[in-house]
């Protein structure tokens, strides 16, 4: 079961039913706005090192008061909101448009380059991105070591490396297989898995994160 925009409960039989749909390359095409539901929550239990998980700790007991997300800061990759996301394919790049957050976008790059070299630590990591046969893989690096990986408040360095695989079995699923490594934080790589539902009737929202934000002080 996911939320519509108004709050109004929906299952997902409700979920459009086809053939998956594809490019005029014979892509699939993962166009659309999604809807990731409850599945927005999923990550399970990280392997953390005996510091993170002190961290990890302490930002339970303090209620998640210094979340970045909480002030308008960029939520970061694997991290999501449980408002909608729009993707927008061409055959050289997927844009990823946020409605929560603060507007947060991501592009994977399909033109064949590589991670950048000598970059600033970034929010949202350098994305680059290749098809394994009906599967889109994006692999981000290239982090900053500020944002969190939910808002529960895991921990990661720079050191983080975000392996997604993206598949879509039918008109109205998409499914992301996402792998975290990071020999920083983490004691093995970790594996969950996110399923979105297409919404065709859906556009995206103007969301402010500052001026939604109106309890900071309380945090």
């Amino acid at each position: 079961m996911a939320l519509t925009q108004n709050g109004d409960s929906i299952t997902d039989e409700e979920a459009p039913v086809g053939p998956t749909p594809r490019t005029a390359e014979g892509k699939v095409d993962f166009s659309g706005v999604w809807d990731p539901g409850f599945s927005f929550a999923t990550l399970g239990d990280v392997p953390l090192q005996p510091w993170a998980e002190e961290l990890y700790q302490e930002r339970r007991a303090n209620l998640s008061k210094d979340d970045p997300e909480a002030r308008c800061l960029p939520a970061g990759v694997p991290r999501i909101s449980p408002f909608p996301q729009k993707f927008v394919q061409t055959p050289d790049l997927v844009v990823i448009l946020d409605e929560g957050n603060v507007h947060s976008y991501r592009q994977l790059f399909l033109d064949g380059r590589g991670h950048l070299e000598n970059s600033v630590p970034l929010w949202m990591g350098d994305s680059i991105a290749h098809w394994d046969g009906d599967t889109l893989v994006v692999d981000t690096t290239g982090f900053n070591d500020l944002t969190w990986v939910n808002g529960r408040g895991i921990p990661h360095t720079e050191q983080l490396h975000v392996i997604e695989r993206y598949t879509r079995p039918d008109l109205g699923h998409m499914e992301v297989e996402i792998t975290l490594e990071d020999p920083g934080a983490y004691t093995a790589r970790h594996t969950f898995v996110r399923t979105f539902t297409l919404r065709p009737d859906w556009e995206l929202l103007e969301y402010v994160c500052n001026e939604f934000n109106v309890d900071i002080e309380h945090l």
